[in-house]
């Protein structure tokens, strides 16, 4: 069979150029086109549509006919997991998970298995980057051949038509499959990894999973931007995509939904990294947040995670800066977000910060995308400008905007709630959320909700005597 020619595919939007581009023209994207091997065409008369019988047209069905309990959720075992899902796995479904090496991708699917296999649950988990007795070994380690586990079947094969013969076969409930990018197709002259061989792999595993109704998870390998590898599409090939994050110096791992046909793509999963494998964490505020060790310079938000709501520490450090261009760092907070939040601190509540080096993180490496983070993040700064000078451990939620304002955030009772819980006896929030509350009634004893509505009114709440407060730099 003669071999296909070469074409350059965009990863991004899949544009085709006969040649290499640095920039995608359909996209606008740098770096994204990579070579892809073309089959050649089938010669005419063998693949027309004269050359077999006609084809009859399909019956469509009516939506009233169809039956919700084709949608029945598999308990993966781990409540966290079964969270980010929107409840458990659904038969049929295919889901892609993404992370960086050694995150726990690979633990945390066989603790899913294991659990699944020892309640009666049929799976299959198709390795092509590990050997037996490695998996072997790994199972040990969280428990797999403790009495009363279910016995898991395993395949180590990375040819894609094996691979589909064998699920034909089986015909498992669930089926996990470590990587898609180890899969190669006789079918597709490229070599294992590109772009055509993970498109045709995914391809034919996703036919297999809709017509046997079993439930897949496919582990996809990250770049160095920690995007998925392989192409865009693939992404849109399959039903949920979730990301497996955390750092190699934290023990604790975040999963979240990046897109879900079955749920929310808010919700997040926390679990630790233990020696026993992957342990869920039921409360994650307790380990954003440490007991008895805010001092001045931090403060406290109750951040959303779909239905979750979590604690998270900000920190920051405010020094004279010997720079032209004074030092704006962020870790966990946008970069931009804190620029604009530092200028309207500046403008706003005539705090001289242009001439400071400010750094600001979030304990534990969480990741704050929620607006309300933003009063908890300007009190940071202004409580580390002052240096012990105001109030020690703030607990604050609002969106600060351009102007100065504070503005209103959704769900501001089940933020007070959680802060009241962990023991913060003294709230600040914006003053429609306090109208609603304070209106609304039912507010525990012994809290203070202290109602603002410009950042320097905020401020002062925090920082006492910033008038008189000379500049640092």
């Amino acid at each position: 069979m003669p071999r296909g020619k070469s074409s350059f595919i965009c990863r991004e939007c899949g544009y085709a150029s006969p040649g290499w581009l640095g920039r995608c023209p359909g996209c606008g994207s740098w770096n994204t086109i990579v070579e892809e091997v073309v089959p050649p065409k089938v010669p005419r008369g063998l693949g027309s549509r004269s050359a077999g019988p006609p084809v009859a047209a399909p019956a469509p069905l009516h939506l009233s006919a169809v039956d919700l309990g084709a949608q029945a959720r598999i308990d993966t075992g781990l409540g966290e997991f079964n969270r980010v899902l929107g409840g458990g796995l659904v038969a049929g479904s295919v889901v892609l998970v993404g992370g960086e090496p050694g995150v726990g991708k690979s633990t945390l699917l066989l603790q899913a298995l294991l659990s699944m296999e020892a309640r009666g649950v049929s799976t299959l988990l198709i390795s092509g980057e590990e050997s037996p007795a490695q998996v072997k070994l790994r199972s040990t380690r969280l428990g797999g051949t403790q009495p009363g586990m279910g016995d898991l079947r395993l395949l180590t094969e990375t040819q894609t038509e094996s691979v589909v013969a064998a699920l034909e076969h089986l015909r498992p409930e669930v089926c996990v499959v470590d990587s898609v990018q180890t899969l190669w197709s006789s079918e597709v002259g490229s070599t294992p990894g590109s772009i055509a061989q993970i498109r045709d792999s995914t391809a034919q595993l996703l036919r297999v999973a809709k017509a046997g109704g079993m439930a897949m998870v496919l582990v996809g390998h990250v770049t160095k931007e920690g995007e998925l590898a392989g192409p865009r599409v693939l992404e849109h090939m399959v039903d949920a995509v979730l990301s497996f994050e955390g750092e190699r110096t934290q023990p604790f791992r975040i999963l979240r939904a990046v897109k879900n046909r079955f749920g929310s793509t808010n919700e997040v999963g926390v679990f630790q990294m233990a020696e026993q494998g992957l342990v869920e964490v039921p409360d994650p505020s307790s380990i954003f947040l440490e007991d008895g060790d805010l001092r001045s310079g931090s403060a406290v938000v109750p951040v959303l995670e779909g239905t979750r709501c979590l604690l998270a520490e900000v920190q920051a450090l405010v020094t004279p800066s010997n720079l032209a261009m004074p030092q704006r760092v962020a870790r966990g907070v946008d970069r931009n977000r804190l620029a604009m939040i530092v200028a309207v601190l500046n403008r706003r509540a005539r705090l001289p910060l242009l001439k400071c080096d400010i750094f600001v993180n979030v304990a534990g490496g969480l990741v704050l995308e929620d607006p309300a983070a933003d009063l908890a993040v300007a009190l940071a700064v202004a409580s580390a400008w002052r240096d012990g000078g105001g109030a020690e451990g703030v607990a604050a939620f609002g969106e600060v905007s351009l102007t100065g304002k504070i503005r209103y955030v959704l769900q501001g009772e089940k933020r007070v709630q959680e802060l009241t819980r962990r023991g913060f006896p003294r709230i600040l929030i914006p003053g429609r959320n306090a109208e609603e509350l304070l209106g609304a009634g039912g507010m525990a004893p012994g809290v203070e909700l202290v109602a603002v509505t410009d950042i320097g009114q905020a401020v002062n709440q925090v920082v006492k005597n910033t008038a008189a407060r000379s500049t640092r730099g």
